[in-house]
């Protein structure tokens, strides 16, 4: 159930599905469905999209299917996506370092491609203050181009530090939307629903976080679990393969679409409709109410 199809939801913000397809770091030897190629991130956002998704975070590769920056890669993936769901996805392209691209390398790709949206891990745009002058003209400009920014978060230590940057302008005031990472990156990784509460609680500790919009993405079989706990807490939602490929069963998804359809279903047995991408865009730029 969508935003636009009403029924019993009607009190609800609608739930902000994002999927993540591929990261930066699992390759076809994961798992075959996993897209690489522009041609086969297209094809994943179609499938995301009719099974609820409205937005989708894009990673690309490089001819030996490791992460990049590349800003021509992105304007290649991002047109395949465009041509086949046009407008009914949010494109959001990461700015991920993965410990190969600095900060003045992830603000110059942004800068390049001019994405409709991005994901910016604050640790690493902001590792420290002397780093603080260059983000802060580099988030001004986002903001002057309309780029929706998302902000990735690994603990509540980092959302305390995000509310203090917005609070000295560092981060500009505006729309903000928040991405609250259950775990980091690590063999084994299992997400645990409980796991949300340190960032819940960090956020209401903090003025001018509390009417900005969160998401969360989670690792392993709980994922679905987690998902739920964040939409019965007026929070979205990121799903996919780059965190996890488990269906909660704790069977292998055969593709991300089945990911995002158990998100789905878990958003829709409490009542909670699906954002489409029109009304995405609105709660990210701060149009629609949060929650």
């Amino acid at each position: 159930m969508t935003a636009a199809s009403g029924g019993n939801g009607a009190d609800w913000s609608p739930l902000i599905l994002a999927v993540a397809p591929n990261g930066a770091r699992k390759t076809k030897r994961d798992h075959p469905a996993l897209p690489i190629t522009a041609s086969e991130i297209a094809d994943t956002a179609a499938d995301a999209l009719a099974a609820g998704a409205a937005m989708i975070h894009l990673h690309v590769r490089d001819g030996e299917e490791k992460h990049s920056l590349d800003a021509d890669a992105y304007r290649e993936a991002i047109a395949a996506v465009r041509e086949r769901v046009g407008d009914d996805l949010v494109v959001q392209v990461t700015s991920e370092a993965v410990g190969v691209y600095s900060a003045e390398q992830q603000m110059a790709m942004v800068r390049d491609v001019e994405p409709e949206a991005v994901s910016l891990a604050v640790r690493e745009i902001l590792p420290d203050a002397e780093s603080e002058p260059a983000a802060a003209r580099f988030l001004a400009w986002l903001a002057g181009a309309g780029i929706m920014p998302q902000y990735i978060l690994y603990d509540s230590d980092d959302v305390a530090r995000f509310a203090a940057l917005r609070a000295s302008g560092v981060v500009p005031p505006g729309p903000a939307f928040l991405l609250f990472v259950l775990g980091r990156y690590s063999p084994g990784q299992r997400s645990q629903p409980s796991d949300l509460l340190a960032f819940l609680a960090a956020r209401a500790a903090a003025p001018n976080l509390r009417d900005l919009p969160w998401a969360l993405c989670a690792f392993g079989a709980l994922e679905t679990a987690c998902v739920a706990t964040a939409a019965a807490l007026g929070g979205h939602a990121r799903v996919g393969f780059e965190n996890n490929l488990m269906l909660p069963s704790g069977v292998q998804a055969p593709d991300n679409a089945a990911l995002v359809a158990a998100a789905a279903a878990a958003a829709a047995a409490i009542g909670r409709p699906l954002a489409d991408a029109a009304t995405a865009r609105r709660i990210m730029r701060g149009e629609a109410p949060a929650n």
